[in-house]
């Protein structure tokens, strides 16, 4: 019976994209679907090439690796999750596209404010009249006018201040741009509860994997066992011969499986220094072990009110329908008079020595007449861009119902199935020593015994995978429910 081991599918947890995008300056608050990762065969011993490609494409699943401290690290799961919230390349990402959309806001803001410059010029000119098309009657007994007004200069030297007094258009496209700014800060805290799901699920698979290779192992020095038992008792012509190679095709596929898990558990630590931020070569260990762990003092309906409360992208996603409708305010606050003021005092001579004060101030008024059906336009397009917010606000308060309540589900399911397995699992080892002490004793053939050692390997696979579905359905969870950080401890037993 070939091995069952889970693999991470954490790309799953990322379908939507995080967050702002910086390049449009509005925020892209989609939601995170939560899967329970499938079980696969590790025969081949490699992840295959579409989840390879998936590393390459979510920045959730790769990571800034720091420094190999040349020692063994011992990592337990808040260790593990406080290093990808500093290491992880999705957060590093995130707070790169914050301060894009900051620097937006800052933009807009600067429109708002006055504008001041300070000029100096020193100019040599000679002005041509004919160019100019200056021309004088002939006036006589005057000389005629020459063609150029020949060489002189001057300078100037002027402080310049310009205020929008009243633009509606620029007041709302900066309020915009500060609720862009709110979405964006609040997507980087859901990135959070992002990294701490990747981190942990990561965590309990490296966890899972290991205890694949402990109970290969076990089975490993099990059928070797049995092989030289068997071996004895064909040479004492007590069983035959087939018997024998029975025993030794179990114990091949025994150590055949301990190969298979034990590079299975290599490949998985791997991933998990990718999402954590560890270097490819630190050497670590795990201190925290999958424990049976499931839901507390808690219902159903006050994790999907706690979600919907406390969810950071629903917040951002809220916040993104604000922007929206401020943008769509300014599109047509295009129609309205902008009034502006423009002013400089300075001197101005041919020389500092013999400068004379200038100055200028004008106000003006500015009312748009024919724009040739830009603003319609504008207007209009703002409008589908709230109508699709609005939808993707309503789309992602059922999608985070829908999250709690699935991976609600998820954990009294594994739950069950933790109990289950157990049980499973120690009559299996019951079945086995009987099957040992019958053939043993001459009462029954060695088939008894291998199916007695698959029965023991399928319930030690199934108790490991069911408790590592639970903590996987329990991270989920806390996902789900908001403020993972704080939330998982209280949902893993206070680990």
């Amino acid at each position: 019976m070939a091995t069952k081991q889970p693999i991470i599918s954490i790309a799953l947890l990322a379908a939507g994209a995080l967050g702002a995008s910086a390049q449009s300056g509005s925020s892209n608050a989609a939601g995170y679907s939560i899967a329970t990762p499938k079980p696969i065969s590790p025969a081949e011993g490699t992840t295959t090439p579409s989840a390879q490609a998936t590393q390459r494409q979510n920045p959730y699943l790769g990571s800034v690796p720091a420094k190999s401290t040349g020692t063994i690290l011992r990592l337990s799961l808040q260790d593990a999750i406080a290093h990808g919230l500093r290491y992880n390349l999705g957060l590093v990402e995130s707070e790169h596209a914050a301060s894009d959309v900051r620097a937006e806001r800052l933009r807009a803001l600067s429109a708002l404010l006055p504008q001041i410059s300070a000029t100096a010029t020193q100019a040599f000119e000679n002005i041509s009249y004919q160019e100019i098309g200056l021309k004088l009657p002939p006036i006589p007994g005057l000389p005629a006018l020459p063609t150029t007004s020949g060489g002189f200069g001057y300078q100037d030297a002027r402080v310049a201040v310009s205020q929008r007094l009243f633009d509606r258009e620029l007041r709302q496209r900066y309020q915009a741009r500060k609720e862009d700014e709110r979405a964006s800060a609040l997507s980087l805290k859901d990135a959070r509860d992002i990294i701490v799901l990747a981190v942990g699920t990561a965590y309990f698979q490296v966890a899972a994997s290991a205890a694949r290779v402990e109970t290969a192992k076990a089975q490993v020095a099990a059928a070797r066992e049995f092989d030289q038992l068997t071996a004895n008792r064909v040479k004492s012509e007590v069983s035959p011969e087939i018997e024998s190679l029975r025993a030794q095709v179990e114990r091949q596929s025994a150590e055949q499986r301990l190969t298979n898990v034990t590079n299975q558990l290599e490949i998985d630590k791997l991933t998990f220094a990718r999402i954590a931020g560890l270097a490819i070569d630190q050497q670590f260990e795990l201190t925290d072990k999958p424990l049976p762990a499931g839901l507390a003092q808690m219902t159903l309906q006050g994790a999907t009110a706690d979600a919907l409360s406390g969810r950071a992208d629903l917040a951002s996603a809220e916040a993104a329908v604000h922007a929206a409708e401020s943008t769509l305010r300014a599109e047509k606050a295009q129609r309205l008079p902008v009034l502006s003021l423009n002013a400089n005092y300075g001197g101005g001579g041919r020389n500092i020595g013999n400068f004379n004060q200038v100055y200028e101030v004008a106000g003006t008024i500015s009312v748009p007449l024919y724009t040739g059906g830009r603003i319609s336009a504008d207007i209009g397009q703002a409008q589908a861009d709230l109508e699709r917010r609005r939808s993707e606000y309503a789309d992602l308060r059922g999608r985070i119902a829908y999250d709690v309540r699935v991976a609600w589900l998820d954990v009294s399911a594994s739950s069950s199935s933790v109990h289950v397995a157990e049980k499973n699992r120690g009559l299996a080892g019951r079945a086995l020593v009987q099957s040992r002490d019958r053939y043993v004793s001459g009462v029954t053939n060695y088939l008894e015994v291998v199916q007695a050692q698959e029965a023991v390997a399928a319930a030690n696979e199934n108790y490991i995978q069911s408790l590592y579905s639970l903590n996987v359905a329990t991270i989920s969870l806390a996902r789900a429910m908001g403020a993972a950080e704080t939330r998982l401890p209280q949902l893993l037993g206070g680990k």
